[in-house]
């Protein structure tokens, strides 16, 4: 139950280190040997000292006659020893340093004050269960971080390298970007890179929470953390190792305590005031009654101060309530969401409006070509060059193009353009530019082309029938050399769980609103088919930004509303930035949106949003819970003990006991269900 945090990182950071360079055998063994999650070692001085301190105590019921100063005394300074020593010199370690009022100090002035007075066996008791409780503390703290273990777990250090024509497995930190690595089926990948093979079949659990394996094509990603299900496969590693993806999820988890929740903050700077008034009412309990009681005794009032020291003991405020949040951020990601700080479990809680982005977010983002028209060209060649322009964009609707070049259409006799694994190297493409919310420009076969929306060809005055605007699906229109060339219809998929999420969020008084890039028509119709409040279509990001920037104001009225921004592209990056809670849809998306973002959802599945919501609520009350059970319960063992009827073993209840309540409420976040 320390106020400082070292001895909680002691345990954990070694933990880290450990499954971050590996084991042997031999020492994974000894670490299995734990109590609670822990070392069994950390265990010893409390077993020893609760060993000496019922011997003692039934020694003191039993025997008169030996059992006395000194052999008392020294009996209980070795039952007190074990415990007592690490607390006072953590207390006097923080005297040097200028930080005096520390629950430290209050359990070394109460226990040795009680030494002092005969209490012998009180002052060992205090310390023994106020140890207790730091190590249930710790326990609950590990098992809060079990699932960042768990992903630690699942990058491996050694990887298959191909060099000289030869397989080396070698450490994953030694791999170079650009050299290839095999995988075995069953294998665990170690870090991120490009399939090589036709295709193979991953396990992506460890990264998205999905048990549905997922397909991935040669040139696709291929990412640390994923599991090869089936054949063996070779992938070239794009990424050094620290960078992968896995390591920066692990990062963004292991530092998201560092952000702090409002309630967390006030209750450390609450406990920096409280303290002090703590020992000051101790010590006027223990002097001021000797200026108007009659028979005033020394010792009755110092052991009644002492009392009061322990039972003030801020122990149950500034380690449960951290600890209730770290608990819920350790919830949360085992769901597959990842919160950047306890901070935003706080501020999911307050929020009234939710916007959202469609494409991957709403709906799948896969787009498949529906229909191909074109005009003053044949289809084919239309296919091939527009799929030559796309092959340099990472755009979902791209992809479609050029799955739909390479596969080909039997409807209308179309055959694929080329079995190569690489088809567009051969072809002439030069100064490419993609404009954001438009399309993409630039020269494919000596050929002037334009691929995107109605925006694009509007911009580069080139005329086409504006009724192609009102159908609702995806159209990417063409020009070449000037002239309309075509168009292709593109449709995307609703995600199964998009209206459901929808629902959910409206009936929890929280408005919807989504917001897109893609034309009005085909915004329109998702927005019909899902349900949301408020829609908007043709966006362009800086379109975007100024519709949550009007809607962040129209909550303006009231300081504890706050507004949401759901996207998973790179246009989303800003307006990710600028809600009051920016959330990244898929961890596997875009790396800017992700980083920025204050929350990341690290599967494709809307419903995440609502119980993200749902586990900031249920983490924020069991807080509150705390909060009012210590202070309900100190406040009136305080007045107790300040009146002289609340012995020691009252005050271990109202410190120790209340504390170790409100761990066990506090881990209690972590095995609620949501659903």
């Amino acid at each position: 139950m320390a106020h400082d945090h070292t001895h909680d990182h002691d345990h954990t950071d070694t933990d880290v280190e450990l499954l971050e360079e590996g084991t042997t055998p031999v020492a994974q063994a000894f670490l299995e040997k734990k109590i609670f999650g822990q070392p069994w070692r950390e265990y010893l001085p409390v077993l020893s000292s609760l060993a000496v301190l019922l011997s003692g105590l039934a020694l003191d019921h039993f025997t008169t006659v030996w059992f006395q100063d000194p052999w008392r005394l020294i009996w209980y300074v070795a039952a007190y020893l074990p415990v007592g020593w690490p607390v006072l010199k953590r207390a006097w370690s923080r005297i040097l340093h200028r930080d005096v009022f520390t629950e430290f100090f209050l359990m070394g002035v109460a226990t040795l004050g009680a030494f002092a007075i005969g209490e012998y066996p009180e002052g060992v008791a205090v310390m023994l269960f106020y140890t207790i409780g730091e190590l249930f503390q710790d326990a609950a703290v590990l098992r809060a971080r079990r699932s960042i273990k768990a992903l630690l777990d699942v990058r491996p250090d050694e990887v298959t390298v191909v060099r000289e024509g030869k397989y080396q497995v070698v450490k994953a930190h030694t791999v170079k970007v650009g050299e290839t690595i095999q995988l075995k089926p069953g294998e665990k990948v170690g870090l991120d890179g490009t399939m090589r093979y036709d295709s193979g079949s991953f396990d992506t659990a460890a990264l998205t929470g999905e048990s549905v394996p997922r397909t991935i094509r040669r040139g696709e990603p291929v990412l640390a953390g994923m599991i090869n299900r089936q054949s063996l496969v070779e992938m070239e590693v794009t990424t050094p190792f620290q960078d992968s993806k896995l390591s920066r999820i692990l990062k963004l988890v292991q530092e998201a305590t560092g952000r702090k929740a409002q309630t967390q903050e006030f209750i450390a700077r609450f406990a920096k005031i409280y303290t002090p008034i703590i020992c000051g009412l101790a010590l006027a309990i223990t002097l001021l009654p000797s200026f108007f009681v009659d028979k005033y005794i020394f010792h009755d009032w110092l052991y009644r101060g002492l009392v009061f020291l322990v039972i003030g003991c801020p122990c149950a405020l500034v380690i449960s309530i951290p600890l209730g949040y770290f608990g819920g951020i350790g919830a949360a990601s085992r769901h597959g969401i990842l919160f950047k700080g306890s901070v935003f479990l706080d501020l999911v809680t307050q929020l009234k409006t939710v916007v959202m982005d469609k494409t991957g977010t709403l709906t799948k983002g896969t787009f498949m070509v529906q229909e191909v028209k074109p005009v003053g060209i044949e289809r084919h060649e239309l296919a091939q060059l527009t799929a030559a322009l796309e092959s340099k964009s990472t755009h979902p609707i791209a992809t479609a193009i050029l799955e739909y070049a390479e596969r080909g259409d039997a409807q209308s006799g179309f055959v694929p353009i080329t079995d190569q694994a690489h088809p567009y190297e051969s072809y002439s493409i030069h100064d490419v530019e993609e404009i954001p919310g438009h399309g993409l420009k630039g020269t494919v076969e000596g050929k002037t082309m334009l691929a995107g929306n109605a925006k694009l060809l509007r911009r580069f005055q080139i005329s086409f029938d504006e009724a192609l605007t009102k159908i609702p699906y995806t159209i990417v229109m063409t020009a070449l050399d000037g002239k309309f060339a075509g168009y292709f219809t593109i449709a995307d998929e609703i995600k199964f769980d998009a209206a459901g999420v929808i629902t959910r969020l409206k009936n929890e008084g929280i408005r919807t609103v989504m917001l897109s890039g893609d034309k009005s028509a085909v915004v329109e119709e998702v927005a019909r088919q899902v349900g949301v409040d408020e829609w908007h279509g043709d966006l362009l990001p800086e379109d975007k930004v100024a519709q949550v920037e009007r809607l962040m104001k129209t909550l303006k009225s009231d300081p504890k509303a706050k507004l949401a921004f759901v996207g998973d592209g790179v246009n989303d990056a800003p307006v990710v930035a600028l809600a009051d809670v920016g959330i990244a849809m898929g961890g596997l998306g875009s790396d800017a949106t992700v980083e920025t973002a204050d929350v990341v959802i690290q599967n494709d599945e809307p419903a995440k949003i609502a119980l993200a919501i749902a586990i900031g609520r249920a983490t924020r009350r069991i807080v509150w819970q705390n909060i009012t059970l210590a202070l309900v319960v100190k406040g009136i063992v305080l007045i107790l003990g300040a009146g002289g009827v609340a012995t020691m073993w009252e005050a271990v209840f109202a410190d120790v006991g209340v504390a170790l309540l409100a761990i066990l409420n506090a881990v209690r976040v972590q095995n609620l269900r949501f659903d």
